[in-house]
């Protein structure tokens, strides 16, 4: 069983369950960012979206959670981790009750935000819940990998769950999913998570820092999201990029001036947390675009149903999470660079032949050894980074640690599905089949590429290798 770290830790029999409330958070978390894919054509109909404001039901999601991630790493440390976990958790249940009612395009654009705003609540705080009850080494990357599982898998379940749902009840059913699953979680946690102390009186909450970081990353992350669409030169892409660096540029002053800054100096020279950033960028550019790609090819070249689709993402879903266990297995017997280079090299490997077997009358068959590889790949890679990210940091530290590794999960993502959206030039639905097939194959070729510079970037890294 997993060492605790405190006699306020949950007993030894009640920590299956803990582990089990902390993964389906994150399930619950990776869910909504897939699971609307597979239902937009049929919110763009019921709500009357025009084709060019229907991407917001996504971007919404994804602006919100990566402007307010690190807000919501620092308010973990200092508001108390049970606190913000049930706070976040009633948030998603309360949102995602009202999407489901939404009558106008704009209330469910923003419940989408508000639902983002949760999720980056809520990221941190079941993160560092997991760093702090378990021991590092050993027990903190087995739970580790079990949330990553959950992670991991649920980018790919929730197309299938989606299907499921858009095909049986119509597109509401994907967001009232989330209202009993997230009371669930709200009341699971007040009542096994160790409680708080009372809050401090002694710490600063840097708000200035915090206003600023929060509406710069957000204001980035929309640049890289609606840029593509709106134009580069663009008024409001313009003005929003001037108000971003100056707010960043507002954010590093404060930053170097403050008594408790919102992100600890002492914590940008940790070299683990530094790489572990770095990758996680990379790895939300790299594998966790693949899912859209793919989404096109089946929905739009081949012609899948929602329901099919749905079906399509089975397997990655299953592999990813088993690549989850296999990778914590493998950094006990190999440490974490050796066993972050064979998942990248899996990964790599994966995306080239799914690209090879892009075809507008090829078999899922033809496409499964890559989806394979792939997905086992990005299930071992997710596990290894987060060991990665939370070795060595004070337990003080490991909210606004996972929120600075996570911020860069989703600015990497954000620029990485806007980068190969270019590159495959896929951004009108409108395209012939075969301009966007060979848009899709040129996209995942690139991801392939970027997967194994990463394999490369790590291999040459020359820090000491955890175990």
């Amino acid at each position: 069983m997993p060492a605790l770290k405190s006699s306020s830790a949950p007993a030894r029999s009640r920590l299956g369950l803990v582990l089990l409330v902390l993964a389906t958070a994150q399930l619950v978390i990776s869910l909504d960012f897939n699971i609307v894919y597979v239902a937009l054509p049929s919110i763009g109909s019921g709500l009357g979206f025009s084709g060019q404001d229907l991407q917001w039901v996504v971007s919404a999601y994804v602006v919100a959670t990566g402007g307010f991630l690190l807000l919501g790493g620092r308010a973990t440390d200092l508001l108390g981790r049970r606190r913000v976990f049930v706070v976040a958790s009633l948030l998603y249940a309360v949102s995602s009750l009202v999407g489901g009612f939404s009558g106008s395009a704009g209330v469910l654009v923003a419940v989408r935000a508000v639902q983002g705003i949760g999720g980056a609540l809520l990221f941190p705080a079941t993160l560092s819940l997991i760093n702090t009850l378990y021991d590092e080494g050993p027990s903190r990357n087995r739970a580790l990998s079990v949330w990553g599982a959950a992670g991991a898998g649920g980018l790919c379940f929730g197309s299938l769950l989606g299907g499921v749902l858009v095909d049986a009840f119509g597109w509401p059913s994907v967001f009232v999913v989330n209202v009993p699953l997230a009371g669930g979680l709200a009341l699971a946690g007040w009542l096994l998570f160790p409680p708080d102390g009372p809050l401090s009186r002694r710490r600063d909450f840097d708000l200035l820092g915090a206003l600023s970081a929060t509406c710069g990353i957000t204001l980035l992350v929309f640049v890289l999201v609606h840029g593509p669409e709106a134009g580069w030169g663009s008024r409001t892409i313009l003005v929003s990029t001037l108000l971003s660096v100056l707010l960043l540029a507002l954010f590093a002053v404060v930053e170097a001036r403050t008594r408790d800054p919102l992100t600890p100096t002492r914590l940008y020279a940790h070299r683990g947390l530094l790489g572990a950033m770095a990758m996680t960028a990379l790895y939300n550019a790299t594998f966790a675009s693949v899912p859209y790609f793919l989404t096109l090819y089946f929905q739009t070249v081949r012609g899948y149903s929602a329901i099919g689709t749905g079906l399509a993402f089975l397997v990655p879903a299953v592999v990813v999470a088993a690549g989850t266990q296999a990778g914590e297995r493998a950094v006990a017997a190999l440490g974490v660079r050796t066993m972050l280079v064979g998942g990248l090299v899996s990964g790599a490997l994966g995306a080239l032949l799914i690209a090879m077997a892009f075809d507008d009358h090829g078999s899922y068959v033809r496409l499964l050894p890559g989806i394979v590889l792939l997905s086992l790949g990005q299930g071992a890679a997710w596990t290894g980074l987060w060991i990665t990210a939370s070795a060595g940091i004070e337990p003080g530290d490991q909210g606004v640690a996972s929120g600075m590794a996570s911020t860069t999960l989703q600015v990497g993502g954000a620029v990485g599905l806007a980068v190969l959206i270019a590159v495959g030039d896929v951004g009108d639905r409108g395209l012939s089949d075969g301009r966007l097939l060979d848009g899709v194959r040129a996209a995942v070729y690139v991801i392939a590429a970027g997967i194994g510079l990463a394999a490369v970037a790590v291999l040459a890294f020359r820090g000491r290798p955890g175990r």
